[in-house]
């Protein structure tokens, strides 16, 4: 689209391709409220298979997106985001991975803690690795003592991100 198409208000119509991913995310998005849903009336959902690995805290099993609990991994975008990503597909490969719902989402993505089938904790062992951080405020701190020595150096963008954020009004005064 050029410069006059938008200053006239000609736009394109959305191409299709752009319709079905939108599609594509408003089913993604349902399918994850019905599993965190069923989680939290059942408080036994597991999901089970072979993965897709999105990113470095970021599965899929059996067309569910699951954000492994109670760690932060650099997203793809960020240093040290790609070889998060390899290292859970190492880790993951011809393995059947078991989801333990928690009942949680994260943007559009149930909340689980995944396991190998030698009783693995895949959050463990990605921070193990120093390529994810614990966030102590979804895990409890049930992750920190695998972190190497640099991580959070090393992953100063996650730890950030993990900050707490000040509660302060604008305005108020303190008596």
């Amino acid at each position: 689209m050029g410069f006059f198409s938008l200053i006239l208000g000609h736009a394109p119509a959305p191409s299709t391709s752009t319709n079905k991913r939108f599609a594509d995310r408003d089913e993604r998005s349902k399918r994850a409220v019905a599993v965190a849903k069923a989680a939290v009336q059942q408080e036994n959902i597991t999901l089970q298979g072979k993965c897709f690995v999105v990113d470095g805290d970021t599965i899929v099993i059996d067309q569910t997106h699951v954000r492994i609990a109670g760690i932060d991994a650099p997203e793809l975008d960020q240093p040290w985001g790609h070889k998060a990503k390899s290292t859970l597909i190492g880790l993951c490969r011809d393995q059947i991975v078991t989801a333990h719902v928690t009942g949680e989402l994260s943007h559009n993505r149930v909340v689980a803690k995944c396991t190998l089938p030698d009783g693995s904790d895949l959050a463990a062992e990605i921070v193990r690795r120093g390529l994810a951080l614990d966030w102590a405020a979804y895990s409890g701190g049930k992750y920190r003592r695998f972190e190497t020595a640099d991580a959070r150096r090393k992953l100063w963008r996650s730890a950030r991100r993990q900050a707490p954020v000040s509660k302060e009004v604008s305005g108020s005064s303190a008596a």
